[in-house]
């Protein structure tokens, strides 16, 4: 059995502590997103991401080359509303690495050959992302979702954005806007090291200090951009449908969450039953539901041959419609449910799964742990599931890319 463990501080912990386990995985989880960045410097966040765990730290070239030679893993990842940077290691060198992690987020060294070759790395993501039409419909969809809005920007930015960048863009971005969003540290091991405690490790207290003195410009939303037909191309299409959900902590957001449950890519999923078994219209596809600070996006996304795009649409928003007026089957909405609830479990049994999955939940209510979230999910009910579908069904869009022309 683990014990979830959260710690106060400068640096807040939130730790599953088991001692059964032989790795420590430790998570910095900062609420500083693509969303935060100057629109005119779109994909700040991103390459800071990729500079900030590939410079100089203490007496090491670089904190992910450090960690790989320990035989452990290094990683972060960007996303609208928060970075993530990890690692997980032998239990034996989990002080060290906790500690260094730290030191790489909060006081880098800036050097000049750092950026050009992180830039060369995102131009290469960029130009991958570009070139999968499934990744652009759901840039696409967002953009449609929330026009004009932080959330509606690509998080990777552009080619042109991110060829500006230069040393003193990175080390403003970490200034003005890294340190100063609420920062939260992740611990999935045997024990908590003594170096979670930033002072501890050597973390300069002027860093500390501005932790979480920042507050998000929640702007205000736009309406999503008016509803179009879809353009199907004469070739096989990935389309993104959807719309608007809730907020990351919001109450309402396990609802939403079960609804993708209840349409997703499963056997046991409604959807999955009449979209690929019924009508053999979609062999790929998924559902999912992600909340943000403010607001959310639920979502279907779904491969098409040719000819059948609007057989397929039909047939998700039918059984969209079908829950929103008569809600669930008794057994479909236990599925669902616990659908819902393995993927906590299965989330908490894998270290790096677990630490990720906590660090997305950080800075939320006190109160918050992985077994409310479980009882959370048990609690929904099939009206709380009519009133999801109803309004996913009121913000309906639907995006299609390659598209016609």
């Amino acid at each position: 059995m683990y014990e979830f463990r959260t710690i106060d501080g400068p640096l807040p912990v939130m730790a599953v502590v088991d001692e059964r386990l032989s790795t420590t995985t430790v998570c910095l989880s900062s609420k500083y997103g693509s969303r935060d960045d100057p629109s005119r410097d779109c994909g700040l966040a991103h390459v800071l991401e990729h500079v900030l765990m590939s410079a100089p730290v203490g007496p090491v070239p670089s904190f992910s080359e450090y960690v790989e030679r320990l035989g452990g893993h290094a990683n972060a990842e960007t996303g609208l509303d928060r970075m993530l940077f990890y690692a997980q290691v032998h239990a034996d060198d989990a002080e060290e690495i906790t500690g260094l992690l730290q030191h790489a987020v909060l006081d880098p060294r800036w050097d000049e050959r750092t950026l050009p070759q992180e830039k060369r790395a995102v131009f290469q993501e960029l130009a991958t992302a570009a070139a999968d039409p499934s990744d652009v419909v759901q840039d696409a969809f967002l953009d449609h979702l929330f026009p004009g809005h932080p959330l509606g920007r690509p998080v990777g930015g552009t080619r042109e954005t991110v060829e500006r960048f230069d040393v003193a863009a990175m080390a403003a971005g970490h200034e003005e806007r890294l340190l100063t969003a609420p920062l939260s540290l992740i611990v999935v091991g045997p024990a908590v090291p003594a170096s979670a405690d930033p002072l501890l490790a050597g973390v300069p207290a002027t860093a500390l200090a501005r932790l979480g003195t920042a507050e998000r410009d929640l702007a205000s939303l736009p309406a999503p951009g008016p509803e179009q037909p879809v353009r199907w191309p004469d070739e096989f299409a990935w389309v993104c449908a959807g719309a608007r959900s809730v907020g990351n902590h919001d109450p309402r957001r396990p609802h939403f969450n079960v609804l993708a449950q209840l349409l997703g890519s499963s056997p046991s999923s409604v959807l999955y039953r009449r979209l690929r078994g019924e009508a053999g219209l979609a062999y790929a596809f998924q559902s999912w539901n992600r909340g943000y600070g403010e607001t959310g996006a639920w979502r279907v996304l779904a491969g098409v041959d040719a000819g059948n795009g609007d057989a397929a649409l039909a047939v998700i928003r039918g059984a969209l419609e079908e829950i929103a007026t008569d809600g669930p089957k008794p057994d479909d909405l236990d599925s669902a449910r616990r659908q819902a609830q393995m993927r906590i479990f299965t989330s908490v049994d894998a270290p790096l799964e677990c630490a990720r999955f906590l660090a997305l939940r950080s800075g939320g209510p006190a109160d918050w742990s992985p077994a409310a979230e479980v009882a959370n999910i048990a609690a929904v009910s099939a009206a709380d599931l009519r009133e999801a579908a109803a309004q996913v069904l009121n913000g309906w869009r639907a995006v299609v890319r390659p598209e016609a022309p």
